[in-house]
């Protein structure tokens, strides 16, 4: 039983090693914007642990990001998510990101039920979470914002905008690009309804 233990702790410690010099490797090529080769060794250090919420989320984003590989990307986040829920229940931050980056892909798959869904679900966890003022439930209010825009529902987006500006300006104040940001959505809306 010792010597089992021991090549457990042994086999864990190469795996660590592995991921180690799987990140590294993709950082360089990130630096050399080789993306392809980049996102081969994220997925590579994905592959070595496939319960692990952090390495499945890294390689999504950054196929989601360089490679516009979206289904690909879905399948990192769906892993990331399951694996989350197993391990620390629904009520995680890191449920909640896997519910949002899941939400942002169905947004470029233009499937804006799924979007909305599953950005209204990391909503809901971030608010439990973390309460009102917090920069993630203004990401989530302007995801929610951008699907019911993407739709046509402009007043509704407008809403969900305004709801992103109070947070933030209860988090930074008026003076931020976040605000500004905030400001120009609600314009943006506005003008969408010829006001």
């Amino acid at each position: 039983e010792k010597n089992l233990e021991k090549e457990k702790e042994l086999g864990m410690l190469a795996k660590e090693d592995l991921a180690n010099r799987c990140e590294k490797k993709a950082e360089m090529f990130k630096i050399e914007y080789k993306n392809d080769s980049a996102a081969y060794y994220l997925e590579l250090r994905a592959s070595l642990d496939t319960t692990n919420v952090e390495w499945q989320l890294d390689a999504g984003l950054f196929i989601q990001d360089y490679l516009a590989n979206y289904d690909k990307a879905l399948k990192y986040y769906e892993c990331a998510l399951n694996n989350a829920i197993r391990f620390f229940g629904e009520q995680h931050q890191d449920v909640a990101t896997c519910y949002s980056w899941i939400g942002v892909i169905y947004i470029y798959l233009g499937d804006y039920s799924n979007a909305l869904s599953f950005s209204q679900k990391a909503l809901k966890v971030r608010l439990n979470i973390f309460g009102e003022t917090n920069s993630t439930i203004s990401e989530c209010y302007n995801n929610i914002a951008n699907i019911y825009y993407y739709q046509g529902n402009y007043p509704m987006a407008l809403n969900y905008f305004k709801n992103a500006l109070e947070t933030n300006l209860a988090l930074f104040g008026e003076i931020h690009p976040d605000i500004g940001i905030n400001v120009n959505n609600i314009g943006v809306a506005y003008s969408s309804l010829e006001n």
